[in-house]
């Protein structure tokens, strides 16, 4: 097998950021998450906060390290973590064994957040954590949901969106950046044949439509005979 062959069954990302988005990426995760562990702990002390500060820590790194895939937009973050709570919160409630309940929760996670079209993976930890958060997390019942969990996650789309507005060249959320790009004389494909080629993989890609045809048009305009 060669190394290219090697890099790609490994999934090495083979595209480089520069040097600067890499600081920025790291300065904001890290201040994001002495943040929220603040939030966290004023609200629910004790390991069951300390749990959903590690389910936030990979909404973080989403957020701050791939700001433009779809897995880090707004309604991802917000509706992957609140809903999560939603339905963990109520399986802790209604199953008596807390195995199946976490099972069910995270499985009912994941089915949710396929259904409201905001897959964030963060989503099944915070649907865990309300089972096995311990007697912390079960006294706030539905209100865990809200506080810490969007309180933490209007916080983490906040601080991002404010970076972003903050340094140039670093756009969030993504439709910000696409709406501010001058797409090239190639026409894009329709929505119909992005959905068609998409259901044809028969997988979950995280990549939005707009830069889908932002790369279509990109690759048309670099292949077209001049």
């Amino acid at each position: 097998m060669s190394l290219a062959s090697l890099r790609r069954w490994l999934g090495v990302e083979r595209v480089e950021v520069s040097a600067r988005e890499r600081l920025v990426a790291a300065l904001g995760g890290g201040l994001a998450i002495g943040l929220m562990v603040l939030a966290t702990h004023a609200v629910m002390p004790g390991l069951g906060g300390t749990a959903l500060v590690l389910s936030m820590a990979a909404t973080t790194v989403l957020l701050f390290a791939v700001p433009y895939g779809a897995l880090s937009q707004p309604w991802p973050v917000l509706g992957g973590h609140v809903l999560s709570a939603v339905v963990g919160v109520a399986c802790a409630r209604w199953i008596p064994n807390e195995a199946l309940a976490a099972g069910c929760a995270v499985g009912g996670a994941i089915a949710v957040m396929h259904a409201m079209k905001c897959i964030h993976p963060p989503g099944g930890s915070t649907a865990l954590i309300a089972v096995l958060g311990g007697d912390g997390v079960h006294a706030l019942g539905f209100g865990f949901a809200l506080a810490p969990v969007a309180v933490n996650a209007l916080l983490l789309v906040g601080l991002t969106l404010a970076m972003s507005a903050a340094l140039g060249g670093r756009r969030y959320p993504a439709a910000w950046t696409t709406a501010r790009r001058h797409a090239p004389s190639p026409p894009a494909p329709s929505h119909d044949a992005i959905v068609a080629a998409l259901r044809d993989t028969d997988a979950f890609v995280d990549v939005t439509e707009d830069d889908l045809v932002h790369l279509s048009r990109t690759l048309a305009e670099a292949t077209r005979p001049r």
